[in-house]
């Protein structure tokens, strides 16, 4: 059979098409949105489709926010629930990893940990306070340990799937290279299960303000929940409203970090975004 031959009977293989890389959106336009909505605010406030008793406009809002800050009111709140959050976030996000690799890397961690936790996992949330209360107190320690138990169940079951997606051809791969358990999971196990992960750290902290909000605004004495609860049984709207732009904004910043963590930390990776 002649050469000739040959190349007609055997289909030419052709490149799979690839998706073009989007350009990656820039910090400015992730700007635009909180002004925009803003803006329309204001004006739907100015214009008289939002009724001040109901929802007071940012000028009005921004100013109780000049007032509270000149007396300290506001960035003494801040401090506080700050504290509160970092604390209850690194709590339950050390914790949080620590069963993740427990249950991830070994069948009988995963056999032993996993139902316990997807059974906590079932409770309520907010139904734990009085719990809480009764097992610790009315001081500091329910409401650090509240933000904690939310943190931990985003950041376990992301980084267990994390670890438990990672392709069994690299393990393949690490050992024939011969590298031991603990350089398979260093090289191998753990940056592959870093995406996931950081999507749960991403998750976690949203759940951290959300259980803090809840938590200061029972038997609490200083903090943004108390402001806002203390604002609320005198019918200060604009107070209140201030209280959840200032829990928004820094459920913003904090997102804003991880965000750029995960930007770092997964520079190798890119996707159809460039990212």
């Amino acid at each position: 059979m002649s050469t000739s031959s040959v190349d007609i009977a055997r289909p030419a293989t052709r490149a799979r098409p690839r998706l073009p890389a989007l350009p990656r959106p820039r910090l400015g336009l992730r700007a635009v949105s909180p002004p925009a909505l803003l803006i329309l605010w204001q004006v739907a406030s100015s214009t008289g489709l939002l009724s001040d008793r109901l929802l007071p406009a940012p000028a009005t809002v921004a100013r109780t926010a000049a007032t509270l800050t000149a007396d300290g009111t506001l960035g003494d709140a801040v401090a506080v629930s700050l504290q509160r959050a970092l604390i209850g976030f690194a709590l339950g996000a050390a914790a949080g990893l620590a069963l993740a690799l427990a249950a991830g890397l070994s069948r009988a961690g995963e056999g032993l940990l996993d139902p316990p936790l997807q059974m906590l996992r079932a409770l309520p949330l907010f139904g734990l306070i009085p719990l809480f209360i009764l097992w610790f107190g009315i001081g500091e320690t329910p409401k650090v340990i509240l933000v904690a138990f939310g943190v931990l169940f985003p950041i376990y079951l992301n980084t267990y799937a994390g670890i438990r997606g990672v392709d069994a051809k690299l393990a393949e791969v690490g050992r024939v290279l011969q590298l031991g358990r603990i350089a398979l999971i260093r090289h191998i196990v753990l940056p592959g299960a870093l995406p996931q992960a950081l999507v749960g750290l991403r998750q976690s902290l949203g759940v951290a303000w959300l259980a803090l909000i809840v938590a200061e605004q029972i038997n609490a004495s200083k903090g943004l929940g108390f402001m806002i609860n203390d604002a609320r049984e005198f019918l200060r709207v604009d107070i209140v409203v201030l209280g959840l732009l200032v829990y928004a904004v820094l459920g913003l910043a904090t997102d804003a970090l991880v965000r750029l963590a995960e930007r770092r930390a997964l520079s190798w990776r890119r996707g159809l975004l460039g990212t």
